[in-house]
């Protein structure tokens, strides 16, 4: 006969528990840097993560034999049908079926042994084990649940063991529109849009909104569904769960933690993948993290991870690709957001899943600064948010078909900025629609691409790219705008080779110390269409006198385009010349 036992909330739980629950929780204290060592810390971040999308304050726990009574209401070793003691060691041998949230509590070590299961497989469903010794998860063992929350001083998860919240998620926070509206089968979105097959002009509908930018860096909101295809159908794939890992020194990752979002079939959209946190000093194995988005008729955006680690094993791999669109093949969810929150890096990654939907971008800390931001592997991230300034420490890198889109193609008048010390670009693409200003030391560009549009507006008329020690074009690079461009520094202008350009309506190169121009290279002011040419030298033709700065340039160097040139090249101390293609008027 099944039993059930009833326990109160997490707040009754400090009334009944009094004094010896407190002086657990402090035993914990520690496991985060940079928070405090009071217990107030620890105690809020387990009182939120139990109260935050759980929808009753009521814990009921389902095993297959009888619990027995505790005067403290917690759940011992013997209620599971272990071995020991939660305060010395539990081994835990025997498979579970919850129907409802399970809390365990000790301050000894656990052990769940190889192939054990505990599922609790209901959306939101919370399963937490606060232990303040070490944890070990053997092989093939699972939990899997809405919510999984581990807290130890060590966590090992052996080879095909997994903390699985996939597709379990309960409902996002209020007021998103992760979940898309309507019957066209898109994907739910949550760190990226979800994929929408409705129209052929795919980059300007997309399925579910992203949500929880502000939290990245801790993310713990559920993924969303994904869109139905009928009314009889409403919903696809559902999102993907939650992870806390809270570890004082080692997780031993030979497994996999996953919040994926759920599968919609062919008459649904993919559920958005989850979230997923981890605060450990060092990282090791070989296993897996992934809050992917989940495959539909429109594939789900990918979740939010943040890995909190001093160490980082390499063979660790993290993804957070959007889900495959079965509905349009090209076109699948877009990457969701991987935050080190040590080093204070964002990266955004499609694994190569090609995609034509966006993973937004919104405002930039600047206290303290990011480090570096990646966007690689057939990611396209797009800032929407008029007068941008998006500025890192280090790096900003983009590779392997890696997009970034500055504004919007409707509303080409804003201007948006760029400081770094680094520009690398790989296979790669920048877009802008409006003006571009760039203050960094070094670009390096291959097969790359920066394309600016300045909508033909009088608002905005000038693109800078200020780089201080080094900027090289190599393989087919090019950087064009069809509005005034001006390019400053004071180290290396090279154009390597055949194909690399630069092109402007009015170009201006300043201040470098060498610019260098290879065989096949091309400089070009104004551009080659007829529109572009007349703007430029309409006013001068109809003149029927020389210009005189045409006889008399002046020795200013930046930037005027109120002047006769359209091309102009300014004080460099050497310029060299080789098979240069020179446009002009």
């Amino acid at each position: 006969m099944m039993h059930l036992m009833l326990m109160h909330g997490y707040l009754c739980w400090g009334i009944l528990l009094g004094h010896p629950f407190v002086s657990g929780l402090s035993l914990g204290s520690g496991q985060h840097r940079g928070r405090g060592s009071g217990t107030e810390d620890w105690s809020s971040d387990f009182g939120s993560a139990l109260r935050n999308g759980s929808e009753t304050s009521i814990y009921k726990h389902v095993k297959r034999s009888g619990f027995s009574s505790q005067p403290n209401n917690s759940v011992s070793c013997e209620d599971l049908e272990g071995v020991g003691s939660f305060n010395t060691t539990c081994l835990l041998n025997s498979n579970f079926q919850l129907n409802s949230d399970l809390y365990i509590y000790g301050t000894g070590n656990l052990e769940i042994l190889p192939h054990v299961s505990i599922e609790c497989p209901i959306q939101g469903c919370i399963i937490v084990f606060n232990m303040s010794g070490n944890v070990n998860v053997g092989q093939h063992a699972t939990i899997s649940a809405g919510s999984i929350i581990f807290s130890a001083a060590n966590l090992t998860l052996e080879s095909n063991s997994s903390i699985n919240s996939t597709s379990l998620g309960g409902p996002p926070p209020s007021q998103t529109s992760g979940t898309p509206v309507g019957y066209d089968g898109a994907g739910g979105g949550h760190g990226g849009r979800g994929a929408s097959c409705l129209k052929n002009n795919v980059t300007k509908f997309w399925g579910g909104d992203v949500y929880a930018w502000s939290s990245l860096s801790e993310p713990w909101s559920y993924g969303s569904k994904g869109g139905g295809t009928s009314a009889e159908k409403p919903f696809g794939g559902n999102g993907g769960g939650r992870v806390k890992l809270l570890v004082k020194d080692i997780l031993y990752l030979n497994g996999s933690i996953t919040a994926e979002g759920g599968d919609g079939g062919q008459k649904g959209g993919g559920g958005s993948g989850g979230s997923i946190f981890v605060h450990a000093v060092k990282l090791k194995g070989y296993g897996r993290i992934s809050a992917a988005g989940g495959r539909g008729w429109g594939g789900g955006g990918g979740g939010r991870i943040s890995l909190d680690c001093y160490s980082i094993q390499e063979d660790v791999k993290v993804t957070v690709h959007g889900g495959m669109s079965i509905g349009c093949p090209r076109n699948s969810g877009a990457a969701g957001t991987y935050f080190n929150a040590d080093l204070l890096s964002l990266r955004v990654g499609n694994d190569n899943v090609t995609t034509e939907t966006e993973t937004p971008l919104l405002d930039f800390p600047t206290t303290p600064l990011w480090s570096h931001v990646f966007v690689e592997n057939n990611a396209k991230v797009l800032v929407p948010l008029l007068w941008t300034r998006i500025q890192v420490r280090g790096q900003i890198s983009l590779y392997c078909g890696g997009t970034i889109v500055f504004g919007l193609s409707e509303y080409p008048v804003s201007e948006f900025e760029l400081v770094a010390e680094e520009l690398l670009m790989s296979d790669s693409i920048i877009k802008v629609f409006g003006a571009f200003r760039v203050a960094i030391k070094m670009l390096l560009m291959w097969n790359s691409k920066i394309e600016i549009d300045g909508g033909g507006n009088t608002v905005v008329t000038a693109s800078v790219l200020e780089v201080r020690n080094l900027v090289v074009l190599r393989e087919y690079s090019v950087i064009s705008s069809n509005a005034n461009l001006g390019v400053y520094g004071q180290g290396l202008l090279k154009l390597s080779g055949r194909g690399d350009a630069i092109q402007g309506q009015r170009l201006s190169l300043s201040l470098f110390y060498n610019i260098t121009v290879g065989q096949g290279s091309l400089l070009q002011a104004p551009l080659d269409d007829d529109g572009s040419r007349s703007l430029v030298t309409n006013s001068l033709c109809e003149s029927q006198t020389c210009p005189v700065d045409l006889i008399t340039p002046p020795d200013d160097c930046h930037v005027n385009y109120t002047l006769s040139f359209s091309l102009q090249v300014s004080k460099p101390i050497l310029t060299r010349f080789v098979g240069l293609q020179l446009c002009r008027i």
